[in-house]
């Protein structure tokens, strides 16, 4: 833009300055209600990214296909004994599956009425036989206790077999003694203690954690709230307490996808009110010590107001909503558009000084620096616009408001700033500006510009081998609170080979294919286990049926008896007879029992009758041990008979209800894959993701998600950045008209920029998905500032060792430091992605301040440098 063109622009705020004022003010009227109407928040991850993508495509069929486990909230159900988490997970999937306007659906992967009947054939056959052997052994014990069932019956049991008088009880006796001796110290203790007798009789695990449950919950979201997942997961966290209450020890914990989005949010927000304020006025003191002016700090202020309005109209108007990335466009607005203000005021200010009336002053300040910022915003709005074409829908959309935003934020400073400094001048004031540094500070970069200049070199060269060290954080968890209940959760089921939420699905069209990817995928290092609709009819059936077959001759009847409560007994009267029989089994010697353990055993029994008699309620306490010891028997039990009912089955013959995890209403196959090793270790983690699409392309999971993501974001915004680099320096060069003058500008932001990188390295802080947002800001921030300085160099009758003193430097360095002041407090924020953008920002502005400052100087200082007349 020609500089005529500015000095009419000059002209409107001095003659017309109510009438500008007014029309901003008019315009901030009208978008402020339409912004509360119609401006919303698109909070939904999965479309931060084209959907053009592959594994975007392949993510959408399988929510399509498989919508019960699309945005799911893992409900984690733990407890140290399997039949609390199994009572404790069917009753929060039962409760779950009543709330129905929070939750589409839930339930619980290997639990239903058909696995509970089939639940033995799935056994391996040794597995099976090792059951069947403990529980024919165990009969004699179960069958006594049915036909007495009360605490005295089992004290009977115990003292028929201490006493050698139930010669077919041939189970172990210290496994029970000694599950009976910890009851009673736990019970004394008033610690929360059942007795597990599912470990009692089976003393195996069968391959997986049965004391871990995972409820599969699909919670309604709302993305037009600002957390969708509010509802949900607040009834969640009541239901975690109720069930502590109901089942003492059992813990619920959520994660997944849903509340790791949820938590992070909750993170960000916390303290996010504190904070702001304190960054504003952190903001606020910077421009002070640069204005040392209250008038100019308010007319800073309103104009920021008023352009951050503006933008924010337009992003209802041409978006229409917010994402989580986009939302960061306020932040970087004040960022950046507060440098146009602070660049004109201090100008401003610098011609007052110079004894300039007022409006002279104003006509002399457009004049000299319209041209540069309206260069800076140009070249700052294509850093924005360079992410439209991207992939990377999220930041897409960033840029576009980031880029209008820019050029509003400069139309507002050459206008309504103006206007605003008409209707409130500056009085007259002092010629004389006493320097904030010592006199040999400012021309320090000219009489040393060849020492500066080699250690720049030398630094770049440095940078650039460090750079081959940086990284990029694919993984979104380790951007979060560490400390969260998801993340902790998450971190912990990644460790389990059978329950990790990274586990990843492929999509084919017919089960004989789906049978012949799970054979490929098996036979890879990185996979631990596949599962596909085959895998769910039981192998060697007639074999396993026999077993149980023989055990039906000896148990059912039995087993019935425990679907009736336990009959009461005299427990403090069963305790005494028990010390009795162990005492005399000690001075016996019985090999039946370790004599340690019938000695401890028998001192437990002693205390504890001891403790209770003591108690203000004996019987209360008698009535907890008796309840600590009966409470999950008849789980174990009743379980075990519905397991005898197994019967022969087909594919055919699998129900809907678990057919339908399997295969889809279209006739979609799908391929379960879970991964061998743990996969918070990033290596892992993309051995796994490259494993899988090498070996077929339909397949998605986190892990895919995760790894794909970042690399498409990486490629946006290196194909990005890249072009923004460009466009600048083309408009530069088309500027300038001057290949030096481009290189001036351009030189200290990519020395900035390697050496950001290099420090990124070294304090550990690799780019991630959220620290990389801050790129157009540094971005902008460089060139700016070079273009500033470059400018005062080139077209104002300074002496070179006086450019450091005047309004462009200072401008520079108090738009930085209001930059870093804005951000500062983001470093010590408890969200990891928070702190490391926080982090970059002040390495990236600090580096970038001193090139401009420092290294630029010293590489324009010449004999004789090229001046406008």
């Amino acid at each position: 833009m020609p500089n005529n063109a500015f000095q009419s622009l000059a002209k409107l705020p001095v003659r017309l300055p109510w009438l500008i004022l007014l029309l901003f003010i008019a315009a901030s009227g009208i978008c402020l209600p339409y912004i509360a109407e119609h401006l919303g928040v698109n909070n939904n991850t999965s479309e931060m990214l084209s959907p053009d993508l592959p594994f975007q495509k392949v993510r959408l069929k399988l929510e399509k296909e498989f919508p019960r486990d699309a945005a799911a909230i893992l409900v984690v159900v733990e407890s140290t004994t399997p039949e609390q988490t199994a009572m404790a997970a069917d009753y929060v999937n039962r409760h779950l599956q009543t709330q129905t306007n929070l939750f589409e659906s839930s339930y619980i992967p290997e639990d239903n009425p058909f696995f509970r009947r089939q639940g033995l054939l799935y056994l391996s056959l040794d597995d099976l036989e090792v059951l069947s052997t403990k529980l024919i052994d165990a009969q004699p014990f179960i069958g006594y206790l049915s036909t007495h069932y009360h605490f005295a019956g089992l004290i009977d049991i115990i003292s028929l077999a201490l006493e050698g008088h139930e010669q077919d009880l041939t189970m172990p006796l210290d496994p029970l003694l000694s599950a009976i001796d910890q009851t009673l110290v736990a019970v004394k203790a008033e610690q929360p203690h059942f007795l597990s007798w599912q470990q009692l009789l089976t003393e195996t695990r069968f391959g997986r954690d049965q004391t871990r449950r995972l409820v599969i919950a699909k919670p309604h979201m709302n993305f037009k709230q600002l957390m969708p997942a509010k509802a949900p997961m607040a009834h969640l966290r009541g239901l975690a307490d109720e069930v502590s209450a109901q089942f003492p020890g059992v813990t619920l914990s959520f994660t997944g996808e849903v509340p790791l989005e949820h938590e992070e949010l909750e993170t960000v927000m916390q303290g996010m009110v504190i904070s702001s304020m304190a960054s504003l006025l952190l903001v606020l003191i910077a421009l002070w010590l640069g204005y040392r002016s209250w008038r100019l700090l308010f007319v800073t202020f309103i104009v920021l107001i008023i352009g951050l309005v503006l933008t924010t109209g337009f992003a209802t108007l041409a978006v229409g909503h917010l994402n989580l990335i986009s939302v960061a466009f306020a932040t970087l607005y004040i960022g950046l558009g507060v440098d146009y203000a602070t660049h004109f005021c201090l100008r401003y200010k610098e011609c007052r000084r110079q004894g300039m009336p007022g409006d002279q002053a104003l006509f002399s300040t457009i004049n000299s620096i319209g041209v540069p910022l309206f260069l800076c915003a140009f070249t700052t709005a294509i850093g924005f616009f360079a992410f439209i074409p991207t992939d990377f829908k999220g930041v897409s959309e960033l840029g576009v408001i980031g880029g209008v935003g820019i050029f509003i934020g400069f139309i507002v400073s050459v206008t309504l700033l103006p206007a605003l400094l008409k209707l409130l001048p500056l009085t007259s004031l002092s010629i004389n500006d006493k320097p904030l540094l010592p006199v040999w500070a400012y021309s320090f970069p000219f009489r040393h510009a060849k020492a500066i200049r080699i250690g720049a070199v030398l630094l770049a060269i440095g940078a650039c081998f460090m750079l081959t060290r940086l990284t990029f954080d694919s993984n979104p968890v380790n951007l979060r609170d560490q400390n969260t209940q998801s993340v902790i959760a998450f971190k912990k089921l990644l460790k389990s080979k059978t329950d990790s939420p990274f586990s990843t699905s492929a999509l084919t069209d017919s089960l004989e294919r789906a049978d012949q990817l799970a054979g490929q995928f098996a036979k890879l290092a990185s996979v631990h286990e596949t599962i596909t609709l085959s895998d769910l009819v039981a192998d060697q059936q007639e074999e396993k049926l026999e077993i149980i077959d023989n055990l039906n001759l000896i148990m059912p009847t039995q087993l019935n008896r425990f679907e009736q409560p336990a009959e009461p007994s005299n427990v403090r009267g069963a305790l005494l007879k028990l010390a009795e029989t162990l005492q005399k089994t000690a001075v016996q010697q019985s090999s039946v029992v370790a004599g340690g353990l019938l000695s401890k055993l028998h001192g437990d029994v002693l205390d504890f009758i001891q403790h209770a008699d003591n108690n203000a309620n004996p019987s209360g306490v008698y009535g907890q041990l008796e309840k600590s010891l009966f409470e999950l028997l008849p789980h174990t039990l009743l379980q075990l008979r519905d397991g005898l009912t197994a019967t022969a089955f087909g594919i055919n013959d699998i129900p809907q209800e678990v057919r339908s995890q399997w295969v889809s209403d279209s006739g979609v196959y799908r391929v379960l894959v879970m991964p061998e090793q743990d996969l918070n270790n990033t290596d892992y983690l993309k051995t796994f993701v490259n494993d899988m699409l090498n070996t077929y392309p339909d397949v998605f999971g986190l892990p895919i998600g995760d790894v794909k993501s970042g690399e498409a974001i990486v490629q946006a915004f290196v194909e990005a950045f890249t072009s923004a680099l460009l466009a600048i320096i083309l408009l530069l060069l088309v500027q300038t008209r001057n290949v030096k003058t481009t290189l001036l500008i351009i030189t200290p932001l990519l020395l900035a920029s390697l050496l950001t990188g290099a420090a990124n390295v070294l304090l550990n802080n690799p780019f991630n998905f959220a620290n990389i947002i801050v790129l157009p800001l540094l971005l902008g921030i460089g060139v700016d500032s070079g273009i500033h300085i470059v400018y005062r160099l080139q077209h104002q009758h300074d002496a070179e060792d006086t450019v450091l003193q005047s309004s462009s430097a200072r401008g520079v360095f108090y738009s930085a430091l209001t930059t870093l002041c804005s951000f500062s407090s983001l470093a010590f924020n408890t969200h990891a992605g928070t702190a490391s953008m926080g982090l970059l920002l002040a390495i990236g502005i600090s580096l970038m301040l001193i090139c401009c400052l420092l290294v630029l100087p010293a590489i324009a200082h010449k004999p004789s440098l090229p001046r406008s007349k």
